[in-house]
């Protein structure tokens, strides 16, 4: 679905402004090598989906560099939201997941939020519910406790989206955000920028996909040896003013004929052809994989996410039931609540003081024996020999030492 019948119109307020940007790169004796950016115009409005196309090597990363303030240009003007890319409070308004995914490999997926959020100097109750909501939200939320550095490609760009959302950022740049993914993540991540758009952020989404770029973009450039070659909207871009396409339910034989013979009375030249319109490979993967989930199969895997995180929802509520990732293809899994009750609240046994009298005079003489450690009281026995780092795991997972 294109993105200009699914997001709103901008409201004219330009989020960023890039004038006469050039970049160049020189070597060890400061002679110019390449000139990865040349001359770019363009700017980005509030709520739009823009677009970065190219090939590799075109100046897209390059500019996305600029933008963030990681490089500095070698001529030319660049405002974000009114200000110089590295002025500071600007940078705490700003979401980017990179092309890679430079994740700590040896913190889990909750750690990383937590890490990140840590970074906006989010208070712990806040960095807690963002990070739940998000890991749900990219489909994450049953591998929490695993390690990053065990994830696959995918499942790290998940988390990558998750923790490019954590300070709730009014712009998000995505470069190349569905590297890696299947094609269930591919429609959630574009259905989660189409979502944020609705919501008035502003979106610049670099890819290679061009199918990802058609689906949400509202406007695009098209990059080509550091210049910008073509820009506009998909619409203005993509249309053939030449040609026309009627679209009919299946009519019969002799309406059929009457229609193409007219047609073909009033055209001297070009081809009139007639076929059955066909969905794309992603329409047909998407009800495959819909109806595996209708019949209760199982995945070890990254699920299919859920709605969007609350706090990125205006007002903290959805507007329409289709704001929702992917809502056909996630069925609501509630996990079973399992309720633990500490020991200190475990109701001792009655003890009956003769016995216990007699005990004491038979083991008098006896040496004492050294106290073994006891594991705490809850619903699920731990086994007398855990390791160290099972209790640990414990810990984490929410059990008491």
């Amino acid at each position: 679905m294109p993105a200009a019948e699914s997001t709103p119109q901008s409201n004219g307020e330009v989020v960023v402004s890039v004038r006469g940007l050039t970049k160049v790169f020189k070597d060890f004796w400061n002679r110019p090598k390449a000139r990865a950016v040349d001359g770019v115009d363009f700017e980005v409005r509030k709520g739009e989906i823009f677009g970065l196309l190219g090939p590799n090597g075109s100046g897209k990363s390059t500019t996305i560099k600029l933008l963030l303030g990681l490089l500095n240009p070698t001529k030319g003007h660049i405002e974000v939201f009114g200000h110089s890319p590295r002025h500071v409070q600007t940078k705490s308004r700003i979401g980017y997941l990179p092309e890679e995914s430079y994740l700590y490999r040896y913190l889990n997926s909750r750690e990383t939020l937590d890490f990140f959020g840590n970074l906006f100097h989010l208070d712990k109750k806040d960095r807690d519910n963002r990070a739940e909501q998000l890991l749900e939200m990219v489909g994450l939320g049953k591998t929490q406790t695993r390690a990053v550095g065990e994830f696959s490609k995918g499942m790290q760009r998940r988390i990558g989206l998750a923790q490019a959302l954590i300070n709730d950022p009014d712009l998000v740049i995505l470069d190349e955000p569905t590297a890696g993914l299947d094609p269930i993540g591919c429609r959630e991540v574009k259905d989660l920028i189409v979502a944020l758009a609705k919501r008035g952020k502003t979106v610049i989404l670099s890819s290679h996909l061009l199918s990802d770029v058609e689906d949400v973009c509202d406007r695009v450039v098209i990059y080509y040896g550091g210049k910008i070659q073509a820009n506009g909207t998909l619409k203005e871009l993509l249309a053939k003013p030449d040609h026309l396409r009627i679209t009919t339910p299946v009519l019969p034989r002799e309406t059929l004929e009457k229609v193409l013979a007219i047609i073909r009375h009033d055209i001297s030249t070009g081809e009139v052809r007639v076929d059955n319109p066909t969905q794309n490979l992603e329409s047909y993967f998407l009800d495959v994989v819909a109806k595996a989930k209708l019949a209760a199969k199982e995945t070890s895997g990254a699920q299919s996410g859920a709605r969007v995180a609350e706090y990125l929802r205006v007002g903290g509520e959805a507007k329409s039931s289709g704001e929702k990732v992917l809502e056909k293809l996630s069925l609501p899994q509630a996990a079973p609540a399992v309720a633990t009750k500490p020991a200190a609240e475990t109701a001792a046994p009655k003890v009956d003081d003769s016995k216990l009298s007699a005990l004491v005079q038979q083991t008098a003489s006896a040496p004492a024996p050294q106290p073994e450690k006891t594991l705490p009281q809850t619903e699920t026995a731990k086994p007398a020999d855990l390791s160290k780092a099972d209790e640990k795991l414990s810990s984490l997972l929410g059990g008491k030492k």
